[in-house]
């Protein structure tokens, strides 16, 4: 510490100690502090400068940090009527805090900041053991009453101050704590200054007597017409000075006023918050589409189920945007998975009821190229609820798009195409997915009559894919119809659900030649032939050139057979027909008796 700067201070606090002595003689028996001012110190008027600067601080900058803090910790002994044993305790806050600004460099914020820590330090420990508040010696009067305004009407609040401590409260300024937003104040904001004034209040030893001495201050306001129903709680700041000290912080009284609003304006609480949360919500609660699959390239109706949340208000001007993903496969090829049938993709309600349900239906097309996928739809809402507009909420729903499955086949290739008993034939031919969807695990089964059957596992296929099927048939009796044998083509979708669709080709399978048996089969067709007036005669040569055709001929015989008998099978029935009419054309030429 420089030689003038540890002068000044000790003059500044030497002083002040001495005006301390001269007022404790005169306040002697409560062992108080006299009140000294800061301008007593230094025997002149003290230049207050701007407390919020980057230069470094000086010897005056210091000295009148130091009376600051003497006058504050005066003023805490005289407003809480402190005991010996605190004010020893602000005295060593107050020298330590004296040591550290004369023994420290910083600026003139730095400065005052750290005075405005070492007031607060003071005050908190002024206040350790003091039981009685501002908000207990000054109360609102019993006589209050809660009035009751309606939206755009006024009312007069009359706010009853009681002093109920013993001392005198001198140059009173009352006023309300008031706001522009509707949940908190009430009143519309017509005017810039509500103070009141009051010259003092008296000090009073009874109940009795503090109602007596009561000052009241009468508010004219004028409810909001967008106010909401219920109780709002009106703050009121009031400043004053008791014992020559003026207060730090004004002490602070709650009244409440009863209001109704317009219907649908909403509720606030009694804390000045709405009940129902800060703002109603619109919620999407589910949505169904019509048909309830929806393929690609089809026109369907969306419906989307909505609820507003909110038990006690409506939501109105209610504004839904539905917004489809955008696909494509670069960023010059871009589109709307889903087109809205009428263009507009905007629906508009007038008002959705508080804890009401509400569906939104709109048609749309699915583009004819989207892969088979879950393709998300955006739902934008904008709303008004009450005094609040403009309030927004977003929600997604998932719609599922399907693509129809779609496979061909080549022309089968069977070789050879008839077999006997025992032996094989190959089978050949390929599979084309020609559909948007990949098929899985697809498979081919072969069954018939005359075969064993056989199965080939061909896997996944995707989209524009071929897969080849090369399979080995075995004959295992011999064909009894035309030779169709059945091939099913099986797949899976990507849900897991099996499709099987059935393609045939023709094998014709035969018994192992036998040449005596056959001779006398063929024998016997001759003697039957014979006996019908037809001829052995062909039958013969026939017979010659199938024996020395062997196996291939036998088949083609049984062929031959096979048509004869269907042959002789039909013209069985059309005599068996004829018949039949010529009884009934007899029936009806034979005269009725009578």
């Amino acid at each position: 510490m420089t030689g003038q700067r540890r002068k000044l201070w000790t003059a500044a606090v030497l002083g002040a100690v001495c005006i301390a002595v001269g007022a404790a003689a005169v306040f002697g028996q409560r062992g108080a502090m006299a009140y000294v001012r800061a301008e007593e110190v230094s025997g002149n008027s003290v230049d207050y400068q701007e407390h919020v600067s980057d230069r470094y601080i000086t010897d005056d900058d210091r000295a009148e940090a130091d009376a600051d803090m003497l006058y504050y910790m005066q003023s805490l002994e005289v407003r809480y009527q402190l005991d010996q044993k605190v004010m020893e305790n602000l005295h060593k806050l107050f020298d330590s805090a004296v040591y550290y600004i004369a023994n420290t460099e910083m600026s003139v914020t730095d400065l005052w900041n750290y005075v405005a820590q070492t007031k607060s330090g003071m005050e908190s420990a002024a206040v350790e053991k003091v039981s009685m508040t501002t908000s207990e010696f000054l109360q609102v009067g019993d006589n209050w009453e809660t009035p009751t305004v309606s939206y755009g009407q006024q009312v007069s609040i009359v706010l009853p101050v009681v002093n109920f401590g013993t001392e005198e409260l001198n140059d009173l300024i009352i006023e309300p704590v008031t706001s522009t937003s509707v949940t908190e104040w009430p009143f519309e904001p017509d005017m810039t200054n509500y103070l009141q004034t009051e010259p003092y209040i008296p000090g009073n030893s009874t109940k009795d007597a503090a109602m007596e001495n009561r000052r009241e201050f009468t508010f004219l306001f004028t409810a909001r017409s967008d106010v909401m129903s219920g109780y709002y709680p009106l703050k009121f700041h009031i400043w004053y000075t008791k014992a020559g000290i003026r207060c730090e912080e004004p002490a602070e009284l709650t009244v409440y006023v009863k209001t109704v609003g317009k219907p649908g304006s909403g509720v606030i609480g009694g804390s000045g918050q709405e009940t129902t949360g800060a703002r109603p919500r619109i919620v999407v609660t589910g949505f169904e589409t019509n048909p309830a699959e929806v393929y690609a390239g089809d026109t369907f109706t969306l419906i989307i189920h909505v609820r507003n949340t909110a038990k006690d208000t409506a939501v109105t001007n209610v504004l839904f945007d539905m917004q489809a993903a955008q696909e494509g496969e670069d960023k010059t090829n871009t589109y709307a998975a889903f087109l809205p049938t009428s263009g507009a993709s905007s629906i508009y309600l007038d008002t959705i009821a508080a804890d009401t349900d509400a569906d939104l239906e709109i048609e749309m097309t699915a583009k004819a190229d989207l892969a088979q996928k879950p393709y998300v739809l955006e739902v934008n809402m904008k709303y008004d609820a009450g005094t609040m507009f403009d309030l927004t909420d977003t929600a997604s729903v998932s719609i599922p798009i399907y693509q129809e499955s779609r496979f061909d086949t080549s022309i089968p290739e069977v070789a050879p195409a008839d077999i006997t008993v025992g032996s094989q034939s190959n089978v050949m031919f390929s599979i084309y997915n020609t559909g948007k969807t990949t098929l899985y695990n697809v498979q081919v089964r072969f069954y018939g009559d005359s075969i064993e059957e056989a199965s080939a596992f061909v896997g996944n296929l995707q989209s524009g894919a071929t897969g080849n099927v090369d399979v080995m048939i075995t004959g295992a009796a011999a064909t009894m119809d035309d030779g169709t044998i059945t091939m099913e083509i099986s797949y899976e979708d990507d849900a897991g659900s099996l499709t099987a669709i059935d393609k045939t080709f023709t094998l014709f399978v035969t018994k192992e030649f036998d040449g005596e048996a056959m001779m006398d089969d063929m024998m016997s067709d001759m003697t039957a032939e014979e006996e019908g007036g037809s001829g052995a005669g062909p039958v013969v040569g026939v017979i010659a050139v199938l024996l020395a055709a062997g196996a291939g001929g036998a088949v083609i015989y049984l062929r031959i057979r096979k048509k004869q008998k269907n042959a002789k099978a039909l013209k069985d029935d059309l005599a068996e027909l004829e018949e039949e009419l010529k009884e009934e054309a007899e029936k009806k030429d034979k005269p009725e008796a009578f």
